[in-house]
Parts: C-alpha cells; sequence; structure tokens
C-alpha cells in the first residue's frame, strides 16, 4: 500500500519544529511507482466497488479500531512531525476513528438508492454508485483527521484512492496506509504514494483517475482547480478560511474571552477554521482584549511532547512561523496595537509566542491574509449591521460563528454570514456527522457527514418503464 524509490532524491522528511532537527528523510516516489500506484488503483476497482457495502463496511469498522487501539502511538508520531501538543494529537486521532466508524455505520443508509416521484408511469430510482479511482493530497495540520473524512466515505463507496500526503508528514501517511492494509483493505484500494508536484500533475490528467480532493492553501487551490477543470476531473478543494467570531454582548466578557482564546489556540492556531477575526461590540471590547492579553502574556516555549502548563507550542516550521511574524510586524509597522506576544524565537525552532492584535485596519496584510498561527485579532463594532459588515468583508467563507445572551439576535445575524458553515454560541458545530466546508475563496464541495459521501459518486437515474 506504500509505494517510493530508493533512486530518488529525498523530498519528503520529518524536521522536528521543536529543534529544528532533521530526524529522518524518505526518497519521492519515482514515475514507475506512480504507474504502479495507478495500475493498482484502477484494478482493485474493479473488484471493490463490486463488494457489497456491508462487507467495505467491515473493513472500514476496523480500521476506525485500529485508529483508537494506536492512538498514542500516533499522536507520537504528529507530535514530532509537525509540533501538536500530545493531548491534541491523541484526540485527532481517536477523531479519525470516530469518522470512520460513523461512515462504517451510517455509510449503507447515506448511499441507498433514493426513489424520486414521477409524472409518467414507470420507476425512477437516483443510485449513489462509485466514479473510479481518486486522487487525495492532504496538508501537515491534522496528518489524520483530513485523511479520514476524505478516505472513510470514499472507500464506503467502493471508490479507490491514491493519497498524496504533506512533504513533512511521511512517518503519519505511513501510519495511515499501514492501518488499512491491517484492515484487510485489498492491495491497490487505497495507496500512500510520496509524489512530486510535476507527479500530481501527471496523476491528475490521467483518464484513470475520476477526481481528486485537496484541502491546503489558496494557492494551491487555484493549482490543483485548474488542473482539475483542464482535465475535467470532479474536484473538491477545502482551503483557507478567516472566518468571524462575532460577540454581540455578554453577561461575562471573561468567560467569552476564555472560549475565544482556547479556540483560537487550538492546533497552536493552525486550524482552517479557527476563529482568526475576533468582532467584539464596543461595549465590552476593553474587558475582552484585556482578558486575551492577561491569557496571552507570560506564556513560554515548550515541548509539545509534555503538555505542560502555561507553554505554547511551535508551529509547524520554521517558514511558517517568520512568515506569520512578518504579517504581524507589518501591521504594528501601519499603527496596529500589539498587546502582547509576537516574538520569534531566534534560531532554527519554530516558536511564535501567542499573541494579541488590535487596530487592523484594510491597508494590512492581516486585514485581507489568513493568519495561520497564534495570533487573536480583534475588532471593535458599533452595533450589528457593523459587525456584519466586518464578518463578511473578507475574501474567504469557510465558517463563522455569533454570539449572544439573544439567541434569536445572534441568529439572525448568523443567517447573513456569508459562510459554509454558520455557527449561534458556540465556535463550530463538530463531529464525524457534521459536515464540513466553504464558499468563496475558501473552496467548494464538502465533507463530513451526509454530504460526505455525495460528492465523488455517480448519482446515476435508474428508470424502468411499466
Amino acid at each position: 500500500m506504500t509505494t517510493n524509490s530508493n533512486s530518488a532524491e529525498p523530498g519528503y522528511r520529518v524536521l522536528n519544529p521543536a529543534t529544528g532537527e532533521l530526524v529522518e528523510t524518505f526518497p519521492s516516489a519515482s514515475d514507475d511507482d506512480v504507474e504502479s500506484a495507478l495500475t493498482a488503483a484502477t484494478a482493485a476497482y474493479q473488484s471493490w466497488k463490486d463488494v457489497p457495502i456491508e462487507e467495505r463496511g467491515k473493513i472500514v469498522s476496523r480500521a476506525a479500531h485500529l485508529f483508537a487501539e494506536r492512538a498514542d502511538e500516533l499522536a507520537k508520531i504528529i507530535t514530532t512531525e509537525m509540533g501538536k501538543p500530545l493531548s491534541q494529537a491523541k484526540a485527532e486521532a481517536e477523531f479519525a476513528a470516530d469518522i470512520f466508524r460513523y461512515f462504517a455505520t451510517e455509510g449503507p443508509t447515506l448511499a441507498a438508492d433514493q426513489e424520486i416521484k414521477t409524472f409518467s408511469g414507470g420507476r425512477a430510482v437516483v443510485q449513489k454508485l462509485p466514479i473510479g479511482p481518486l486522487l487525495g493530497i492532504m496538508p501537515w495540520n491534522y496528518p489524520y483527521y483530513q485523511v479520514a473524512r476524505f478516505a472513510a466515505p470514499n472507500l464506503m463507496l467502493g471508490n479507490t484512492i491514491i493519497l498524496k500526503h504533506a512533504e513533512t508528514c511521511p512517518r503519519s501517511a505511513l501510519a495511515i496506509a499501514e492501518i488499512l492494509e491491517d484492515a484487510g483493505l485489498p492491495h491497490g484500494a487505497y495507496t500512500n504514494l510520496f509524489a512530486t508536484h510535476a507527479q500530481i500533475a501527471t496523476i491528475i490528467a490521467d483518464p484513470r483517475i475520476q477526481g481528486v480532493s485537496l484541502t491546503g492553501s489558496e494557492r494551491a487551490g487555484a493549482i490543483i482547480g485548474e488542473l482539475a477543470g483542464k482535465n475535467l476531473k470532479k474536484a473538491v478543494l477545502e482551503l483557507g478560511g478567516s472566518d468571524p467570531f462575532v460577540v454581540l454582548d455578554a453577561e461575562d466578557p471573561r468567560t467569552i474571552a476564555d472560549t475565544a482564546w482556547e479556540t483560537r489556540m487550538e492546533n497552536t492556531g493552525q486550524a482552517c477554521n479557527s476563529n482568526k477575526r475576533m468582532i467584539v461590540a464596543e461595549g465590552i471590547f476593553e474587558d475582552f482584549v484585556a482578558q486575551l492579553t492577561a491569557r496571552a502574556q507570560g506564556l513560554k516555549p515548550g515541548d509539545p511532547s509534555n503538555d505542560e502548563q502555561g507553554a505554547y507550542a511551535p508551529l509547524s516550521s520554521r517558514a511558517a512561523a517568520e512568515t506569520l511574524a512578518e504579517q504581524v510586524q507589518d501591521a504594528v509597522a501601519k499603527g496596529a496595537t500589539l498587546h502582547a506576544g509576537g516574538q520569534l524565537v531566534e534560531g532554527e525552532a519554530a516558536y511564535y509566542s501567542p499573541a494579541v492584535l488590535t487596530g487592523v485596519t484594510p491597508e494590512m496584510r492581516a486585514y485581507r491574509e489568513e493568519l495561520f498561527g497564534p495570533v487573536a485579532v480583534v475588532y471593535k463594532a458599533a452595533d450589528d449591521d457593523e459587525a456584519l459588515r466586518l464578518a463578511n468583508d473578507t475574501p474567504y467563507g469557510l465558517g463563522g460563528a455569533v454570539f449572544s445572551t439573544d439567541r434569536d439576535r445572534a441568529a439572525r445575524l448568523a443567517q447573513h454570514l456569508e459562510v459554509g458553515m454558520a455557527n449561534v454560541n458556540t465556535p463550530a458545530g463538530e463531529g464525524a456527522e457534521i459536515p464540513f466546508g466553504g464558499v468563496k475563496r475558501s473552496g467548494f464541495g464538502r465533507e463530513l457527514g451526509p454530504l460526505g459521501m455525495d460528492e465523488f459518486v455517480n448519482k446515476r437515474l435508474f428508470y424502468v418503464a411499466d
């Protein structure tokens, strides 16, 4: 289930962001490896699609069990690879198990035939059938969860998968492939491939591949979307986000500020649907910012494998930390106020101290760009109309949340958010059963929940006349 060539130059590597140490390198796939993966995925599809969905579900269920059983081991891998705090890393592995379990259990119902009303006699049914081999291009920030939400529903449907993971996550990529092999998936149904960027274009162009799913940056989405369109391939793109977190009022600004801070610091701020723009009513703005500032002050760099109190984890790479520092420095140079944090550690490690930033205006990079790291940007809103204007004044449209002691008031504003996921009095609805995806420059398509089995599927009409 894994292919790589010993003759190629190393491209995949484990580079510990907590230390800057290059731990291990892996060679990229050869062109022969790519052809072998395509051949195996195509051959496997011919038999896998005809396995009854209940039987496929037994294998997917077994994969869920193995993700849960190996959660501690899996957690250690990604803590080293991308710096995720160990407790969060274990929770991610367990969430991947939940996703596989959900689709194993609910898949037969979600993929069932749907009879539709006809007005000319006969019987019409919409069938949900697999379409063939798919390419998945996955990111580093949630190495297990991202793969699970793509792989689980499509394996249940009967599609086969070639998986190109992030170059910085080779160990977790191999661990996933091993789980699926141990679960009993037939050869070629899931192949991990350490492909190069040039090889990705070759794979998408190959007529054997029927679709491609990417989770990644806006820039990567534009490239993959163009390649998919040129080759008439179905694509799902989950890209960046700059989600609004709107607070219209609060009985206790401290409590809502704590919720906002914990949400923003999840995965060291490296989540697509993190609350990157906090929009707060002017009556509680000062208290809210003061609470965030108190939370940010006094934190120190910590070993993510220890889950220390009062410590923060590194970003995924030194380059990511430097980019974030440049975005914040640009804002400060143009008049924004840095209340706490915002310090890039010296050396090769990827630590950037959690920051609180206010006074961000449209001429600053931080206003339009996604800040993919531990920076809480807070805007002041004079009323609900200004809060909504700020919330929608972004090229992104992934998710958003509105908070108020008056739930109906929050719901009315949330109804007008230009996002794929609108939430009321919670940072985000989460679970294997909750669809995930966005609009505008956050991409298109949905994963998880009932919609997660409705993307790479042949919705075939089957009509039998009287």
